[in-house]
């Protein structure tokens, strides 16, 4: 195998597919990416046999051929290198050559046979295509809210479902859920609920421009997402997710709105002293002012009024700050909506003017 190509361009497809490796796998095949140079393309996979992903682009082929090397140390040797043309040679004895073109600077890695690397479903039936940017919307407004407890396996990942206007995506870790669904022009094909692991889902938001469409096709077992070259797949989880509509609040008899940058900021000043365990603030609302206060016993309290829309009697929530600051952070509206009936009840956080998503936060116990 020989073949010459771009530094830069390929530096790009190496970093993906080291977000993909599992680092714990070092020096197995699962550390190694596999390099396929055929046709005047290099096509270029990894997995960690949960997620694949595969890219090809055009490069100068002189002998055809592939191998796996380690990826950690070929993204390492690439960074390190100056930008221009770069040669990759295999040699007789399975050791890769890495030569810059119009410097005299030689790598030589060890490299394991292609024919140990192992395969990984990358094309799905079906596939419907969604602009990158609703995608890219309805992953930041529920990825942060997926559950790290794994023995709650079936909360590990987002939930994906055919809903009445194209396609709903709700996370929950059991103490808050957020919620958001897109109309698909041209219809989603008829699946069966989902769970799709947050991983692939975090390379989507590093892969995607933003621009264009990008093409999703999930089956029984994998969820699979095409753009231009690129392919990535993931294993779904298995299991029920929670009968997650049994906990929006159907109706809430008060609500206030507030600026969202003003009430973003009173919560990053405030949490300066909240107890680091449960990080706690409190929100008590009256009439036109909300107060955000918080205490860290052996160090403060700290307080801020921000001006709030609200008419009604004086009430006092507990709340884990950070339930609220990450919607907060992924919402681009001016204004936002808090929604309860009391303060030991589900409170709703949506944007103002309403829009398809929202998130539900659980408050917690005053004293």
């Amino acid at each position: 195998m020989k073949f010459t190509c771009e530094r830069d361009e390929l530096i790009k497809d190496i970093s993906l597919a080291q977000d993909i490796i599992a680092s714990k796998n070092a020096l197995s095949i699962l550390a190694n990416v596999l390099l396929v140079a055929k046709d005047s393309r290099l096509t270029i996979r990894a997995t960690d046999l949960k997620v694949g992903f595969e890219t090809s682009s055009p490069v100068e082929v002189s002998r055809e051929g592939a191998t796996t090397v380690f990826c950690d140390k070929l993204l390492g040797i690439l960074r390190s290198l100056p930008s221009g043309a770069v040669e990759f040679e295999l040699d007789e004895h399975d050791s890769l050559h890495i030569r810059t073109v119009f410097k005299k600077i030689n790598f030589t890695l060890k490299t394991i046979s292609p024919d140990k690397y192992p395969e990984m479903p990358l094309h799905g039936d079906s596939y419907f295509s969604i602009p990158q940017s609703d995608l890219l919307e309805m992953i930041s407004h529920t990825v942060f809210a997926v559950s790290d407890d794994e023995t709650r396996y079936f909360m590990n990942g987002v939930f994906v479902e055919k809903g009445e206007k194209g396609l709903t995506m709700v996370a929950t870790d059991g103490r808050r859920l957020a919620y958001i669904e897109k109309g698909v022009d041209g219809g989603v094909p008829d699946f069966n609920g989902v769970i799709i692991p947050p991983k692939i889902l975090h390379l989507a938001r590093k892969l995607l421009p933003g621009e264009g469409m990008v093409d999703v096709a999930i089956g029984e077992k994998h969820v699979f997402l095409r753009y231009g070259d690129v392919y990535l797949s993931s294993n779904l989880i298995e299991g029920n997710f929670p009968a997650y509509r049994r906990v929006i609040p159907e109706q809430q008899a008060h609500s206030f709105t507030l600026q969202r940058e003003e009430f973003l900021e009173a919560l990053r000043r405030v949490s300066l002293l909240v107890e680091q365990k449960s990080r706690r603030v409190f929100l008590t609302v009256k009439e036109g002012v909300l107060v955000v206060s918080s205490e860290e016993t052996d160090l403060g309290v700290a307080q801020e009024e921000i001006p709030a829309q609200y008419a009604d009697e004086e009430v006092t929530i507990a709340v884990n700050y950070l339930y609220l600051l990450e919607p907060l952070k992924v919402m681009t509206e001016e204004q936002v909506e808090i929604a309860f009936t009391e303060p030991s009840r589900a409170i709703t956080v949506r944007p103002v003017p309403e829009r398809e998503f929202f998130h539900i936060v659980m408050p917690m116990q005053l004293d």
